[in-house]
């Protein structure tokens, strides 16, 4: 799973809500796995939609978050992240991150880049 194809599109800007975020499903580039998209304007991140406490995924149903102000939380166990940087900042895994994926827009899209690109 540590290997990312050199790009790989995960969606249109536009697809998520200012202020929200998304799931994108099956992403080949990792193995199937889904990704969390969290968009700011024009500002996106990414992480690996599993919570490092027990490796669940953290919406509530298939793309459905649970934000609040600049946290998302993990609908299973409560366990809050920062959106700004992942970091667990209550809940069972306090201190831990959720797992950062590259990513860059553009042309009004959210694309998936290599970790170690300059």
């Amino acid at each position: 799973m540590d290997t990312i194809s050199p790009i790989s599109l995960l969606c249109r800007l536009d697809a998520i809500p200012d202020g929200g975020a998304t799931a994108i499903e099956n992403v080949a580039a990792l193995a199937g796995e889904s990704v969390i998209v969290d968009r700011r304007g024009d500002t996106v991140r990414a992480w690996l939609n599993v919570c490092p406490h027990a490796g669940r995924r953290l919406d509530y149903a298939p793309g459905q978050f649970l934000l609040k102000d600049e946290l998302l939380i993990c609908a299973v166990h409560g366990a809050s992240f920062d959106r700004r940087d992942g970091v667990c900042v209550a809940g069972p895994c306090r201190g831990e991150h959720l797992r950062a994926l590259a990513v860059e827009l553009r042309d009004g899209e959210v694309w998936l880049v290599p970790c170690d690109r300059p």
